[in-house]
């Protein structure tokens, strides 16, 4: 007999695009931090204006108006650290998931950067391939997450 645990099968079903799920990071300083867009730029912020993404190969934000818009990588730096953009077409399609942790596939990579704004409540946010920083900001290695499924 096939069984499939329930954990299992909600991440298939969110990976094929059955639900929109909210991503969110689990460290310090931005523990429950949500991914967000923040005057068109994703950053991390509190849960109360947290975006749903559908999560796939790509990752589309859905907007209350019913618009989507594409989670891309940026290319064109030479820094270890990419800034993330959110634009009408998707350009980043080697997204994923690992049990419940966000990826990107070629290269695999889990490894975001949360750097602290001059707002409390909102951190920038960039895909982390090796050890750069964004010169003058204060920033903190962090994984990013679908939320529990417990």
């Amino acid at each position: 007999m096939f069984k499939i645990s329930a954990a299992s099968f909600v991440l298939m079903f969110v990976a094929n695009g059955g639900v929109r799920s909210q991503i969110r990071t689990v460290q310090d300083p931005v523990f429950h931090f949500y991914l967000q867009d923040v005057a068109g730029l994703p950053a991390l912020g509190p849960e109360d204006t947290s975006g749903y993404f559908t999560i796939g190969s790509t990752i589309s934000l859905a907007y209350d108006d019913g618009t989507s818009k594409y989670l891309n990588v940026a290319s064109n730096s030479t820094a270890s650290y990419k800034a993330l953009s959110l634009d009408e077409e998707a350009t980043t399609t080697n997204w994923g998931l690992e049990g419940d942790t966000i990826i990107t596939t070629a290269p695999r990579q889990l490894n975001f950067l949360a750097c602290a704004t001059d707002d409390k409540e909102v951190y920038n946010v960039y895909l982390q391939e090796g050890n750069d920083t964004p010169e003058g900001k204060t920033c903190t290695l962090v994984t990013m997450h679908l939320p529990c499924l417990c």
